[in-house]
């Protein structure tokens, strides 16, 4: 199987904060270990908006990632159109995930398997280039139409797994790798797994397969938590409507928990966590808090409690957890299958989205030709879809409280992105004029 690679191509490039410019730029040529990738679909991450935005944690370099022709993401996933010398391990035309990072493979982290926390993170420049490599990070990443990516960061994409849910695998390897660090073994112990973003939710659904129980899922939006009922949940809290340590403590007869995987980053929540877990118990912390936190470290102290940070999806996490998404599409298929978004004029295909339901909105008056709908309770492929096509405005099902960082990014949708990118504005203004022109009257 042969593809057709041009020289150049189109991407996202990062211009001052905050601004994106979609740009022209050569098509990377795969090295040694290497493969190149048309990406066929791309997820939104609020990290990447953080990136965006005010630049850490993208390290381009050796400083920050601001008119560098630096290209953002990090959650995609795409079909090899070309091999580099050497790979054997795959073969174009293979539909690949990807993991974030390609370590130096030469430092002690890397060779203890923490290459997440590569001692030689962002050298990869000239002068400087000790072979460290995180794409969406450090390198370019997936807001292009194609990427290069060693083979070490690669694992197949099973028949039963659609474009947009395996962008998510890569989130599946995050919430492995930090059940890992907990101490992977769960069979009949229990969990609190605090904020319902998507690395929370894949995190029950992993926790809950390799036998935890309880599983308490924590957070402040009824539709999350329903989800997370859904993929395995055995009690979840809302944390608006109840104290949180006491629904805990008075589902586990006062006790609390074995473990705690912190996926909110809400400003208390470290000091939640550590009232919740058994003493002796264990807290990994998998969400970015939005500025610095006070934390009960006497507590911790007092207590016996191990606290442990991650970052990304280490000791080959992704690989494992790509076998244990497909199991689970296979298990919740029903609800991942509403996981979409739906347009009237579909830009992709050039032609009006002839679903009735929609035509039917739009005869009401509520819903013009360039909008589209989310199917309620869909977290889990709302931001694949939307950036699965850049012309897209969405209607979002809910409200996103400031509080819930963690959650920004499954439901972020491109409009949101417009206060500070002008680029997108500019192509939503022809998205629209060309869904006028192209969309019949109903």
């Amino acid at each position: 199987m042969n593809y057709e690679i041009p020289e150049k191509m189109k991407a996202w490039v990062l211009g001052n904060p905050g601004e994106l410019t979609l740009e022209e730029k050569p098509v990377p040529e795969p090295k040694r270990a290497e493969v190149l990738i048309h990406v066929d679909a791309v997820a939104i991450c609020a990290t990447d908006l953080e990136i965006i935005k005010n630049g850490p944690p993208a390290l381009i370099q050796g400083g920050l990632p601001f008119n560098k022709g630096f290209t953002p993401g990090h959650e995609y996933m795409g079909t090899i159109v070309k091999l580099g010398p050497g790979v054997d391990e795959y073969k174009v035309g293979d539909r690949v995930a990807v993991e974030i990072h390609a370590g130096c493979d030469s430092c002690e982290r890397c060779r203890e398997g923490m290459y997440t926390s590569c001692l030689n993170y962002g050298q990869n420049y000239e002068g400087h280039d000790k072979g460290h490599r995180a794409n969406g990070f450090t390198t370019d990443g997936g807001f292009a139409e194609y990427v290069i990516n060693s083979v070490k960061t690669l694992c197949h994409v099973g028949d039963n797994v659609t474009d947009e849910e395996a962008t998510l695998i890569v989130t599946a390897g995050t919430a492995m790798y930090g059940l890992d660090t907990l101490g992977g073994l769960f069979a009949g112990q229990s969990l609190v797994v605090t904020g319902p973003g998507p690395i929370g939710l894949m995190a029950v659904a992993v926790a809950k397969t390799l036998g935890a129980n309880p599983v308490i899922l924590t957070g402040t939006r009824d539709n999350r938590l329903e989800l997370g009922k859904k993929l395995g949940a055995d009690y979840t809290i809302n944390v608006r409507n109840e104290n949180v340590v006491e629904k805990v403590k008075e589902l586990t007869n006062g006790e609390g928990v074995h473990y705690v995987m912190e996926c909110s980053g809400a400003p208390n929540a470290v000091n939640e966590a550590a009232a919740m877990v058994k003493r002796g118990g264990k807290v990994c912390l998998a969400a970015f808090p939005s500025k610095p936190v006070e934390v009960d470290v006497a507590a911790l102290v007092r207590n016996n409690i191990s606290l442990f940070g991650i970052r990304g999806e280490g000791r080959s996490a992704v690989h494992r957890a790509a076998s244990l998404i497909m199991r689970l599409l296979n298990d919740f298929g029903e609800y991942l299958d509403e996981a979409h978004i739906v347009t009237a004029y579909d830009v992709k295909r050039g032609k009006p989205n002839p679903d009735p339901y929609l035509m039917g909105l739009q005869k009401a008056g509520n819903l013009k030709p360039w909008e589209g709908i989310v199917v309620e309770n869909a977290p889990l492929g709302v931001r694949a879809g939307v950036a699965a096509n850049i012309f897209t405005v969405a209607i979002n099902s809910g409200p996103l409280p400031d509080t819930e960082l963690s959650d920004k990014g499954s439901n972020l949708l491109y409009h949101q992105m417009t206060e500070f990118c002008k680029e997108f504005e500019a192509l939503i203004v022809t998205a629209k004029q060309t869904a006028a022109e192209n969309t019949p009257n109903v």
